[in-house]
């Protein structure tokens, strides 16, 4: 199974709301002459003449990083420029203010931000923020092959068995999130997405119907809970994935609070309506490799041809679990860190539990060398991976490609609010199961800015490999010498 396709033509999808948030903002006296001189030089679109009235798109304004700024060649002097105060209000350290923004202008435009705005690192203290690519300067490196010749797809399956080979388009396809966590719009979104060239897990709120259409480009989860798990919906897919733990909260387990639980949530997850949910943590019929193998010919037996993923949290001894992962029988290691999950991850488990994803991953990665096993397991990994630059990092470390969540529903303008967990807490209409908030995102614009996003994520990728000299982001896999860690860096 190849799912190498072409993303669709990018098209410009400007956000849903009247006044969208940008960096900077723009003001405009009453000594404007309307001569349209600004509208003529600016090269983002920020001011439109319509007759003589001057408008602004403010939030496209790049600020002192424009070559050739309005507010310094209006002949009435008449504009200024300040930074948005509101701008300032939004993120935290690990999804600072120019990440959203940057994330926002990549999922209506389809390409990186022009200038203004930081799109490849956050703030915080440590994870993807400290480690930095090594990349000549462009205009140095005559080995970087033409863009046309890079390729950055990936196999899923890399053993020598009767399951699908399934190749994607780009280094990374869609975490669980499942119906109940988020929206069926937002889920949808993310599918339809998908279905241009990769894949997007249901996550364990089982198979809604809606989904029937795109089922050669969704991987179904079977998770503790076994939320809507039945035979059919294992035989529709070509991948199923068991999720053993995630890095949001391992030793947890899932818990979707009463008021998620609506009547069509309830009837997916066969439950009663109002009621909170609560998946166990761990599987316990599952407590050795022998155990696990048992749990993937299950899955064999009713899917001969299904790629298996194991999806688990990254303990100390998660190198062993990847080693006897492969010995049961499973295609791909998913291995999540703590920096991901949704708002409704407790922090206490987030910042307290496992190993975070930058050493877990060179770990599985060695010890599978060491096994003689890498070439037939791929590694997935996944948790705070928020920017193609922290694809080529995470890539760079060992892995084989990435699952991304958050940016997706940063894509759909996600403010980071941190209300997930509540049935109505989420006032962009994206972490709800309430008919009247869902609303608020339309099916075409969801799945298009998602689109726009995925394409902007592949062009950055295909200019970082090209720039290290390769013409396939295979041969970037544990590459550590592409990397450098600020706190070793020496001087």
């Amino acid at each position: 199974m190849n799912l190498n396709k072409e993303l669709p033509k990018v098209v410009r999808v400007p956000s849903r709301f009247r006044n969208p948030i940008g960096k900077y903002r723009l003001h405009r006296t009453d000594e404007c002459l309307g001569c349209g001189k600004c509208a003529a030089i600016c090269p983002h679109g920020v001011h439109v003449k319509i007759g003589h009235i001057m408008t602004k798109n403010h939030y496209r304004c790049v600020g002192p990083d424009c070559p050739n700024p309005c507010y310094k060649t209006c002949p009435a002097g008449a504009l200024s420029l300040k930074r948005n105060p509101t701008f300032d209000t939004l993120g935290d350290l690990r999804w600072t203010p120019d990440l959203l923004v940057s994330t926002w202008y990549m999922a209506e435009t389809g390409d990186v931000p022009p200038g203004g705005l930081e799109y490849r690192i956050g703030e915080s203290v440590g994870g993807f923020d400290r480690l930095r690519l090594v990349l000549p300067p462009s205009h140095r490196n005559e080995s970087a092959p033409p863009d046309e010749e890079v390729d950055v797809g990936i196999e899923l399956n890399r053993r020598d068995d009767t399951s699908h080979r399934v190749r994607i388009d780009v280094p990374f396809y869609g975490a669980g999130m499942s119906y109940g966590s988020i929206s069926i719009i937002a889920m949808l979104s993310r599918v339809r997405a998908a279905a241009l060239g990769t894949f997007c897990c249901t996550g364990e709120g089982g198979y809604p119907d809606e989904l029937k259409p795109y089922d050669d480009h969704v991987i179904t989860q079977v998770a503790t809970g076994l939320f809507g798990v039945r035979e059919e919906t294992i035989q529709r897919v070509s991948i199923v994935e068991f999720k053993y733990a995630q890095g949001a909260k391992p030793g947890l387990g899932g818990h979707l609070l009463g008021e998620k639980v609506t009547p069509s949530v309830a009837r997916m997850r066969e439950a009663v309506v109002g009621y909170p949910l609560f998946s166990p943590f761990p599987f316990h019929s599952v407590y050795s490799v022998e155990d696990h193998k048992k749990h993937i010919d299950w899955i064999k037996a009713i899917n001969p041809t299904a790629v298996i993923s194991v999806k688990v949290s990254t303990p100390t001894d998660v190198d062993m679990v990847a080693v006897g992962s492969y010995y049961a029988g499973a295609h791909i290691i998913h291995l999540d860190g703590s920096y991901g999950g949704t708002g409704a991850a407790p922090d206490i488990a987030k910042k307290n539990i496992a190993m975070p994803i930058e050493y877990a991953v060179p770990m599985v990665h060695r010890f599978l060398q060491e096994e003689g096993v890498r070439e037939k397991m791929t590694v997935i990994a996944s948790g705070g991976i928020r920017t193609p630059h922290d694809v080529a990092k995470i890539i760079a470390l060992g892995a084989d490609g990435v699952c991304t969540g958050t940016a997706e529903l940063v894509a759909l303008e996600c403010v980071r609010c941190h209300n997930c967990e509540s049935g109505r807490g989420c006032a962009r209409g994206i972490a709800t199961t309430d008919p009247e908030l869902t609303r608020l995102i339309d099916l075409d614009w969801g799945t298009q800015r998602i689109i726009n996003l995925f394409s902007a994520w592949k062009k950055e990728l295909v200019r970082i490999v090209g720039r290290l000299g390769m013409k396939s982001i295979t041969e970037l896999v544990g590459r550590t010498d592409c990397l450098v860690h600020l706190d070793y860096m020496k001087g």
